[in-house]
């Protein structure tokens, strides 16, 4: 009889790691897909610059301000200085954006007036069919102690 030899394996000691790029990818897929949901907001379009003008090309924005108090005006007409309810301003910029859709709408806020009203006023903005809403912003002031 013959012996033969048996060769001994060694063993291995390399991690398979393709079930953990399987699982990374699916986790991946998953968090891709929920990421958007869970964010809410209003879309908001931010200056680049605290004192870049408007372009001269543009439609002359419809501005919607809140003063401190927490009434809303609208720049439109005679009756600028006149309180107007959120939903005659609503009304009114939807009748605007149809007639010229590119028109800008923009929002002065009063900065001690209550963040929730500003941004439930772009929300109803939005919903009247404004595509962006924009934030009007000062310049700031330079200290004269340097």
């Amino acid at each position: 009889m013959s012996w033969k030899r048996r060769v001994k394996k060694k063993p291995m000691a390399e991690i398979n790691v393709v079930p953990y790029i399987d699982v990374m990818l699916v986790l991946l897929v998953v968090f891709m897909v929920t990421a958007p949901l869970l964010m809410q907001g209003v879309k908001v379009d931010l200056p680049q610059a605290p004192s870049a003008p408007l372009d001269e090309k543009q439609d002359e924005p419809l501005i919607v301000s809140v003063d401190k108090a927490g009434l809303y005006y609208l720049n439109l007409g005679k009756d600028e200085k006149v309180a107007k309810p959120i939903a005659e301003i609503t009304d009114t910029v939807a009748k605007v954006l149809r007639q010229k859709p590119t028109t800008p709408v923009l929002v002065w806020g009063d900065h001690s007036v209550d963040y929730g009203l500003v941004v439930g006023l772009m929300t109803q903005l939005q919903a009247a069919g404004a595509p962006s809403v924009g934030l009007v912003t000062e310049a700031p002031r330079e200290s004269n102690a340097r």
